[in-house]
């Protein structure tokens, strides 16, 4: 049933195979267990309880069923992924050895390895992870695991962001994203919303005006940006008068305090430009695509049916925040839902030719570089 798409009649299937086996037969129940997370996961259900889950792994290790454990542990790394937690999927997914797995579960172990290695934007172990869990999906000879592998693969071959630079625009693939952070330019980053150079990083996630100010100062570089077009970009006015004039300098005095080790802001004749310290150049890292709910179709774009409730926990935001980008996207088109009250999902299509891997929600607090956006 779950194969054929009807995903809440093989929920309640799975339920009632586990009631029907007694007590004596904690295996069974445990598999059943593990078969409703698989089920859960498909569907977006993020709210599942992850404690169950662990308990019917250990019940499926303690009885030496170590192939469903280990799957159990995938679904959790799985899981652990789409909500940004990409350090405990990590540490999770270590305790695994994928040497004794038949090839499906090799398959599906290198998946869950590209997955991570490609939100990190590690994108030479990804391959490799790729290459090995598309040859252990042939040995498998199971069409469905091969597609997924198929997949997964053009995330790495398609355009994730674009790079803006002296007035210029090109699009790059995610082993180009890699290479330019660690390359020796100062560079705007509007994906994951940080500056950072080859030896610090800047978080303005929280600081939505210093962050406007800082990428149309580096789309100029090396010009300035007149003082009206700034005011225009970081407060939205369509005129500057003498009190937006004002709070420019005193945002602009704020952006120069947060830059302080990276880059100065300097005053010309007409506005502000842009100074790195250290960085040989400055450019713009942009997403794909324009869109004020980016963040959200991002995860509609995997094709999956999401709850609004499984996108706010994965985003980190409100159920109230959600509704409102979910209404004005379904408003312009961008998604549809099917189903009422607690049952209703969202769907979008993805962007096509386009990888929304950077628009995910990253795990930045992890990058011993980083400060404080406060």
């Amino acid at each position: 049933m779950a194969q054929l798409g009807d995903l809440v009649r093989a929920k309640a299937l799975v339920r009632s195979a586990a009631r029907a086996f007694g007590p004596k037969e904690a295996v069974a129940r445990a598999r059943c267990v593990v078969a409703e997370a698989e089920i859960a996961l498909a569907s977006r259900d993020l709210s599942w309880p992850a404690e169950a889950l662990d308990a019917a792994r250990a019940m499926l290790e303690l009885h030496g069923d170590r192939v469903n454990a280990a799957y159990a542990r995938h679904l959790e790394v799985r899981r652990l992924i789409l909500i940004g937690r990409l350090e405990e999927a990590e540490r999770t997914l270590a305790e695994l050895d994928p040497a004794p797995f038949a090839p499906a579960s090799r398959a599906a172990h290198e998946l869950v390895v590209a997955g991570i290695e490609i939100r990190r934007l590690r994108t030479k172990t990804a391959r490799a992870a790729l290459a090995r869990a598309e040859r252990a999906a042939l040995d498998a000879g199971i069409p469905a695991l091969t597609a997924e592998v198929e997949s997964a693969s053009l995330m790495l071959n398609t355009p994730a962001a674009r790079l803006i630079a002296r007035g210029e625009e090109r699009l790059l693939l995610l082993e180009e994203v890699e290479a330019l952070q660690a390359s020796k330019a100062l560079v705007v980053d509007s994906c994951r919303h940080v500056v950072r150079d080859p030896r610090a990083l800047v978080s303005l996630a929280r600081r939505p005006v210093l962050f406007a100010l800082a990428r149309a100062l580096g789309e100029a570089w090396p010009a300035d940006v007149p003082r009206d077009m700034l005011v225009a970009r970081a407060f939205g006015a369509k005129r500057a008068d003498a009190s937006h004039r004002a709070r420019l300098r005193v945002e602009v005095g704020r952006l120069r305090a947060v830059l302080r080790t990276m880059a100065g802001v300097s005053a010309t004749k007409q506005g502000f430009a842009l100074a790195p310290r250290r960085a040989s150049e400055v450019v713009v890292l942009a997403r794909p695509v324009e869109e004020q709910h980016a963040a959200v179709l991002a995860f509609l774009a995997d094709g999956e049916s999401w709850s609004s409730s499984a996108l706010a926990l994965a985003l980190g935001a409100s159920q109230r925040t959600l509704q409102r980008a979910l209404g004005a996207l379904a408003a312009a088109g961008k998604v549809q839902s099917f189903g009422r009250g607690r049952a209703r999902r969202w769907m979008a299509p993805s962007v096509p030719g386009l990888t929304t891997t950077l628009l995910l929600p990253p795990s930045l607090p992890s990058d011993p570089r980083i400060k404080s956006d406060v």
